[in-house]
């Protein structure tokens, strides 16, 4: 039997197999709302046979996006048209997942296919916010100085995941993960490659970790416990002063305790050059994932460059990560859990909607 093709059981969800869909940012929503584009992309992956998918980044706020075409739960009317994406992804299989994010000082930019560089406000931008008051970019496509926020913008930010918790249960989503990597808001707090602070957000390991805790666990609080709780971390900063993958266990220690279920191990991205996930080899991303599995005893997703079906069942079986999550793969082939199942041998009749199995399973 596969370990790709294994059921994995989350509080009271169960994924059909262990192939996620990472978030991926489509860019392609009008103030925030979702469209058809949302539900031909997240609807084609659920008919092609995944597991878990979670949707794109979206903002608890509108100075939250990374680009003013973000997706977004600030608002009640953003829940509707997102009910229509989860309720077609769970009618064929699918376990809907959302990941709720603030880009902090890389937010206000253009589309990467059009340059990606920090608008003005004139230019439809708006201002940004983050631990420090230093821009991520400052000779670069980033250069914008963000507030460096106060108790009440941190209260506020808090409160903006909370609300948007709550109203992704109502949209339908069966899995919550918050986005604390990349040099996001909520990672921007815990590395010291960014965080200059003095107070009690900001020096020790402890302090760094607060603003990620405290929303953590005010999250939890709305978020049902039936239901799986998941954090994205970026579980190496790939520089020295940065974050490592000891400081990572232990947030994801920390993270269990206040209700966490799954850690997203990906890696990177806290400033210009912190390289990314796809900068190192598999080998070196997979192995975060397995070394905060063991290590804090949580269960883990990993995600980077998996493509082939062979090396997302050694992940599965070998204990190193308990989902794989894939995205450009996907881009390219929203039916790859079929063709995984052809390479492993595993019976395929059931991986894709009926509607399409029955011609070619």
């Amino acid at each position: 039997m596969s370990g790709l093709f294994s059921e994995l059981k989350i509080k009271d969800v169960t994924l059909r197999n262990r192939i996620g869909v990472s978030p991926m940012c489509q860019y392609s929503s009008v103030d925030g709302m979702a469209n058809d584009w949302h539900m031909v992309h997240l609807g084609s992956r659920a008919v092609g046979g995944a597991g878990l998918i979670i949707c794109e980044a979206t903002a608890v706020s509108p100075e939250g996006r990374i680009t003013p075409h973000d997706a977004g739960l600030w608002n009640d009317a953003q829940i509707e048209p997102l009910k229509r994406i989860t309720a077609f992804q769970k009618e064929h299989g699918a376990v809907p997942g959302v990941q709720l994010a603030h880009a902090g000082r890389k937010a206000s930019a253009a589309r990467p296919w059009q340059g990606g560089k920090q608008l003005t406000n004139d230019e439809g931008g708006y201002d940004t916010i983050a631990p420090t008051g230093k821009a991520f970019d400052p000779d670069g496509r980033l250069p914008k100085v963000p507030k460096q926020m106060d108790k009440a913008d941190i209260e506020h930010v808090q409160q903006a995941f909370v609300e948007a918790a709550k109203r992704s249960l109502e949209a339908g989503y069966e899995l919550l993960e918050l986005h604390a990597a990349h040099g996001y808001l909520l990672h921007s707090f815990f590395s010291p490659l960014v965080n200059d602070r003095e107070d009690t957000y900001g020096g020790t390991l402890e302090n760094r970790a607060r603003m990620l805790l405290e929303t953590t666990k005010a999250v939890r609080e709305v978020w049902p416990e039936r239901l799986p709780l998941a954090v994205r971390l970026s579980a190496s900063d790939w520089l020295e002063g940065g974050l490592t993958i000891d400081d990572n266990v232990q947030m994801a220690r920390w993270l269990k305790d206040v209700g966490v279920d799954i850690i997203d191990c990906s890696s990177g991205g806290a400033s210009a050059v912190s390289r990314t996930s796809l900068s190192g080899s598999v080998e070196d991303q997979v192995g975060l994932a397995a070394q905060i599995r063991r290590e804090a005893d949580i269960m883990t997703m990993a995600v980077g460059a998996i493509t082939e079906a062979k090396q997302a069942d050694e992940i599965i079986a070998s204990g190193q990560a308990d989902v794989a999550l894939l995205a450009r793969e996907y881009l390219r082939d929203p039916y790859w859990p079929y063709r995984a199942a052809k390479a492993l041998g595993v019976e395929d009749k059931h991986i894709m909607s009926e509607q399409n199995a029955f011609w070619v399973g």
